[in-house]
């Protein structure tokens, strides 16, 4: 299973990178917003960071955008700044509708804010690059979402559906394990949530044991 950081803060993206070998880089208004910097020059950054690399980064067109041409239009301008940029479009009606007609045009799609299997069925049908069903909004409102991945992984497996699924909008370790154990292709989580997901308590009073057993233990070192 690949690790998409869900970030649009460069020094993160570069440690998680560098340090944990994340495979992609997933964002949205949200985190453009939270970079503290423009909307394009977030983009040029990530664009330039990975230049030459083979390396997927979805990037949200304006969420205000309701009419498929000007989704289209918004597509194509933003993916030419990058040959790593994917689209995010959002998973209505029209939304599909455009998406169907990127990847017409070799402009690589991800189908957003996906929170049935049946909203993903189409994404799939059309050869979306990505779909995003969502998580951690799903789970927060009680809803149990282990079946809904694993269905969808069922359905895509079923229907040789060539999109790769991204469990999006992850809040902890346990919703990582369960993408996988449901087969998904990827993961996409906050900074915070991967550094969590790596600690455990009983790591850290294994090794308070095994540090006070060596330090009452002769090693030889003293020499």
């Amino acid at each position: 299973m690949k690790y998409f950081l869900d970030s649009a803060k460069i020094d993160e993206i570069r440690y998680a990178y560098k340090n944990w070998k994340i495979d992609g880089v997933t964002t949205n208004p949200k985190h453009i917003k939270l970079s503290g910097k423009p909307f394009l020059t977030v983009l040029e950054e990530m664009a330039e960071e990975f230049k030459g690399i083979d390396f997927p980064i979805s990037v949200e067109i304006n969420p205000h955008l309701e009419n498929t041409q000007e989704m289209i239009e918004a597509a194509r301008k933003v993916s030419q700044i990058s040959k790593n940029f994917i689209i995010k479009i959002p998973c209505t009606e029209e939304g599909l509708i455009a998406a169907k007609e990127l990847t017409k045009e070799g402009v690589r799609t991800n189908i957003t804010l996906v929170f049935s299997p049946s909203q993903a069925i189409q994404a799939g049908r059309i050869d979306s690059h990505f779909v995003s069903p969502f998580v951690g909004w799903k789970e927060g409102s009680g809803e149990d979402c282990g079946q809904y991945i694993e269905d969808i992984v069922n359905i895509y497996r079923d229907y040789d559906f060539k999109t790769k699924i991204i469990v999006a909008a992850l809040r902890n370790g346990k919703q990582i394990v369960d993408a996988a154990k449901a087969g998904a292709d990827i993961v996409t989580c906050g900074f915070n949530v991967y550094r969590d997901s790596f600690y455990h308590p009983f790591t850290n009073h294994g090794l308070e044991v095994f540090r006070n057993a060596w330090d009452e233990t002769e090693t030889g070192d003293e020499k």
